[in-house]
């Protein structure tokens, strides 16, 4: 784990947040988050999977996926339609209030459990093979509980893989931080007005900017993500 002080983690959001407005790519995480939490809040969530809102729920999903990179080169996902991540919002529709309520800062034992279970049976939706960055590029945006190990948040963090060691050192980090990641009210852009809601970024969020930033370091720009 790379430990930052706080004028380093205030640096490395203003950095990625300079990034950010209602057309680029990046609010790609926006529009889906804002989407499947909307259900998490009005309920039921069984509803994401039903006839009615299927193939929205599935577009909303592949759209965020293929702006932060998931439909390119040899993926797996390029060679499938946006129908193939039925099973996973079938998934989705039917996880426990549990999986929604979890953050970068409450990675008990029993969350980090939970996080690795919903991560293998998301693999398994997938019938594919899924990669550590697919996995938790579709966790963080939609329930928004765990940090996009890709590439640079990799190298900027300081991990290999995601596991339990290193879901236990992001909890460590967002704990000995959660003043600073606290204080940071980053809200998500609405699609239709363009303008910031009320729905603040979670802390796994902050953390892969954050993250994403430092791992960034010494390569071209944030084209990766």
């Amino acid at each position: 784990m790379r430990d930052l002080n706080a004028d380093q983690l205030q640096a490395n959001l203003q950095a990625f947040r300079a990034g950010l407005s209602p057309d680029a790519r990046y609010a790609s995480f926006d529009y889906c988050y804002n989407y499947f939490q909307d259900f998490r809040e009005r309920g039921p969530l069984k509803t994401l999977a039903c006839e009615e809102h299927l193939q929205v729920s599935a577009l909303h999903l592949g759209f965020y996926l293929a702006s932060w990179g998931m439909y390119r080169g040899s993926t797996e996902l390029l060679q499938r339609s946006v129908r193939h991540l039925s099973p996973v919002i079938a998934f989705i529709a039917n996880t426990p209030k549990s999986i929604w309520d979890i953050d970068v800062d409450h990675y008990t034992p029993t969350a980090i459990d939970e996080l690795l279970n919903l991560n293998e049976t998301l693999k398994e939706a997938l019938k594919g093979n899924a990669t550590d960055t697919l996995l938790t590029k579709i966790m963080l945006g939609v329930f928004g509980n765990v940090p996009a190990f890709d590439t640079q948040f990799k190298a900027g963090f300081g991990t290999s893989s995601l596991g339990k060691k290193a879901l236990e050192a992001v909890g460590a980090f967002a704990r000995e931080h959660h003043e600073f990641l606290s204080s940071q009210r980053i809200h998500t852009h609405d699609f239709l007005t363009g303008a910031h809601t009320n729905r603040p970024y979670p802390k796994a969020k902050l953390l892969d900017m954050i993250f994403f930033i430092e791992g960034s370091r010494g390569q071209s720009g944030q084209s990766s993500k």
